[in-house]
């Protein structure tokens, strides 16, 4: 009974998908709650995903030139105001610190929502010259927004993140590092945590506060709600007029630089989640997953079998693998059960009769497979699925996207979508903001983005009728 219950403790997503995903955050023992509303324990399950997440993208950001730097949590009142699209964006958000011990501040401080002031408050001081730039820096830290509804990962008063900030000489330079950066988001999710998505550009009505333009990318989870994955934005030279920062250029004038941020945060946690698990819990692509393989001992009270699985684990950790060995009391079916609830990609079982034939069975957690292995090309042969299994993950996951993708070519296709299923919509848009209000409050949709790739699907808005020349993504979104 008891290896049916550990799966029975899972409500099934198609009859309740929110509580699918509680459900999988706490058995998974990813984290849990406290007692301060709205923010979370990351517990070691969870916080190494996240330390795998951090250490795979800084490699990357690294890889382009990135420096990684670390300011203030807190922001003077002042600072923050300089930039006024800035401030009233993040405004409702804002948590405020009025005193330090007893004595009130002269100047309330807010805890960073997000760094862009700060980091123009810095480089005021830091650029003078063309020689000085550009400056490509990052930091990894959290940040604080008083979010009225809270969901583990996918929406916390406090989060954890990383913003780049970026400020060059030129329009075209901090374009080019918008574009650079969103490039590397989209490769990440794709190559790392099997997660397909679209890259676009955001509406007018849905960009940064205080940017002249934001790129996103946007993923589709289990239930056919988008969820935006990371982002890039392009400030032009706004930020840089609101704090003064101006510098010397090779013609000996005086010039304002243009800036970028990106960011993207624990959510992606949300997003593997939602993408890969079933009902037997979490499904952890092997580049993310904090242990890879769970060696689970057959009749391990039987002699040499216990043994024969700590040699096993030790060859597979000396090859780099992320490994460990199941050898709790509990039965095989209960650790079977525990180890797919994980989310762990790859279960090698091991017994007597195993070790006498000199083999084991591998189980892929993606697909349920099967593979019997040779104990002595158990190293190779895990290094040869884990490639294989990302790219199946990967693929699994574009076919699921692509069936709830849909094409609406006029305004009732567009509705009875999105009465009848929720998923990505594909529509043409005239570039009106009101026609993007009319479906948000009759529909509960946002437009997610006016993708890069482009396609004609007629030459009228979905919405109004008029001409249209944009092909925009539509969805409901966490």
């Amino acid at each position: 009974m008891a290896d049916k219950k550990m799966v029975e403790a899972i409500t099934s997503m198609d009859e309740d998908f929110a509580q699918w995903y509680t459900d999988i955050v706490k058995k998974a023992d990813l984290c849990d709650y406290t007692s301060v509303k709205g923010c979370m324990v990351f517990k070691p399950a969870g916080y190494a995903i996240w330390e795998l997440i951090q250490r795979q993208l800084d490699d990357r950001f690294k890889a382009t030139g990135v420096e990684n730097v670390y300011l203030p949590m807190f922001i003077p009142e002042s600072l923050l105001e300089k930039e006024k699209d800035h401030v009233e964006g993040f405004a409702p958000e804002v948590a405020w610190v009025t005193h330090g011990g007893l004595q009130p501040l002269q100047e309330r401080m807010c805890v960073r929502p997000t760094s862009e002031t700060l980091f123009c408050d810095f480089y005021k001081n830091e650029v003078h010259s063309y020689r000085d730039l550009p400056k490509v820096y990052n930091q990894w830290c959290s940040v604080v927004r008083w979010e009225k509804e809270t969901r583990p990962f996918l929406r916390s008063r406090e989060f954890l993140w990383q913003e780049g900030h970026t400020i060059h000489a030129t329009a075209e330079e901090a374009e080019e590092r918008t574009i650079q950066m969103l490039n590397v988001y989209a490769d990440f999710c794709e190559q790392v945590l099997a997660m397909p998505v679209v890259k676009g550009r955001k509406t007018e009505k849905e960009k940064f506060a205080g940017a002249h333009a934001t790129y996103t990318i946007e993923a589709l989870m289990h239930d056919g709600k988008a969820l935006q994955s990371g982002t890039s934005h392009n400030f032009g030279d706004g930020f840089a007029k609101a704090f003064g920062i101006q510098f010397t250029d090779k013609d000996n004038t005086l010039k304002t630089p243009f800036q970028t941020s990106w960011g993207c945060t624990t959510r992606l946690i949300g997003a593997i989640i939602m993408v890969h698990g079933d009902d037997s819990g979490l499904k952890l692509p092997p580049l993310v997953a904090p242990t890879q393989i769970v060696i689970v001992p057959i009749k391990q009270k039987a002699e040499g079998v216990l043994d024969k699985a700590y040699e096993l684990r030790d060859n597979l950790k000396a090859k780099g693998f992320r490994v460990k060995v199941d050898d709790t009391d509990k039965s095989p079916g209960f650790k079977f059960a525990e180890t797919e609830m994980r989310g762990v990609p790859f279960r090698v079982e091991v017994g007597p009769k195993d070790i006498e034939e000199g083999r084991c069975i591998i189980v892929r957690r993606d697909n349920g497979e099967k593979i019997e292995c040779a104990l002595d090309a158990l190293a190779d042969k895990i290094g040869e699925l884990i490639p294989v299994v990302q790219h199946d993950m990967f693929e699994a996951a574009r076919a699921r996207r692509d069936s709830q993708t849909f094409v609406a070519k006029n305004w009732d296709e567009f509705e009875k979508i999105f009465n009848e299923t929720t998923g990505f919509v594909k529509a043409m848009w005239c570039g009106d903001e009101e026609c993007e209000n009319k479906i948000k409050e009759k529909l509960a949709v946002t437009s997610r983005c006016i993708p890069f790739a482009q396609e004609n699907l007629g030459d009228t808005c979905v919405c109004c009728g008029k001409p249209a020349n944009k092909m925009v993504y539509w969805g409901r979104a966490y």
